[in-house]
């Protein structure tokens, strides 16, 4: 979820390595089949990372487990790459917060 505080300065959507954030009618919006919080990919959600305005906090209708997170992403990925190259185990938990 991105608020309307979002000042549409762009350094969110590159950062996203599932391309979940695109560019709404007037400010940026995340995709929530697309997003994984960035789980199978960093420790910690890169675009809340990034935004110098903090407008992006976790949407209520859309929180979900690490396992929930890392189910997504292994079916994201299955849709780029083949299945048989997937890792198998959910990646270990960091102490790193979430989007």
């Amino acid at each position: 979820m991105i608020t309307d505080e979002c000042i549409n300065c762009d350094v969110c959507e590159p950062e996203c390595p599932n391309q979940a954030i695109y560019m709404g009618e007037e400010i940026y919006e995340i995709d929530p089949s697309k997003c994984t919080e960035c789980v199978g990919h960093f420790d910690e959600p890169q675009c809340v990372q990034v935004c110098p305005v903090s407008c992006i906090p976790i949407h209520p209708e859309h929180m979900e487990s690490r396992e929930t997170l890392w189910q997504k992403y292994q079916r994201l990925q299955g849709e780029v790459q083949p299945a048989g190259s997937l890792s198998a185990g959910l990646p270990p938990v960091s102490s790193g917060g979430g989007a």
